[in-house]
């Protein structure tokens, strides 16, 4: 039971840390702090990969009931959402961050709403945020924790809280990237210009 807690505890730790990094960053207004915060969830979120592989490995490579089995059994529900965060969510970060690099040179300049709707995209929040999620259960498990007889009731809770997750930075990334797009003419200021500019043409 301790060698479990002592791995499922330090991966659902750096996880939810990774998860809290990832809501704030759409709420960031300056360029810098946007490319530090990015940095930090790069770094969390591929130590959390590691560490979450290196468990699911050693508990395919033992054999029998041994606490590695029982750390890889308890990781799997996160196997998921982790390969998502690998192949999806580690990809969009590098890419905000390299679109940060550009106001590495202007510490205060605001962070573009185009670079904040970046952040709020589903894709970087969402899959880092189950992840974390996922491997709360084990953790508390191996505390000492029996969480056998509400698990249906459990399960259907996580659920909504995914939905919900995923409602909430879907619509954080619509207002975002609304207020990215170029400012359209007021329709009255272009007819007025151009009964201005009317007789000017021959």
């Amino acid at each position: 039971m301790e060698s479990e807690l002592a791995a499922l505890v330090p991966i659902a730790v750096l996880w939810s840390a990774a998860g809290i990094v990832a809501d704030g960053l759409p709420r960031l207004d300056r360029a810098r702090a946007l490319r530090r915060r990015t940095g930090w969830l790069l770094a969390l979120t591929l130590t959390g990969l590691g560490l979450t592989a290196t468990a699911l490995a050693a508990g395919l490579t033992s054999a029998g009931d041994t606490p590695l089995d029982r750390t890889a059994a308890g990781l799997t529900l996160a196997a998921a959402p982790a390969l998502v965060v690998a192949v999806c969510t580690v990809r969009r970060t590098r890419r905000l961050r390299a679109g940060t690099r550009a106001f590495a040179t202007a510490p205060g300049t605001p962070a573009p709403h185009g670079l904040r709707a970046a952040a709020a995209h589903p894709l970087i929040g969402l899959p880092v945020q189950v992840t974390a999620l996922a491997t709360l259960p084990p953790a508390l498990s191996a505390t000492g924790l029996d969480l056998a007889a509400g698990a249906g009731p459990a399960v259907t809770v996580g659920g909504l809280v995914v939905v919900a997750i995923g409602v909430r930075h879907a619509l954080r990334h619509s207002r975002l990237a609304e207020r990215a797009l170029p400012a359209a003419p007021a329709p009255a200021a272009s007819a007025v210009s151009a009964r201005a500019t009317g007789p000017l043409h021959v």
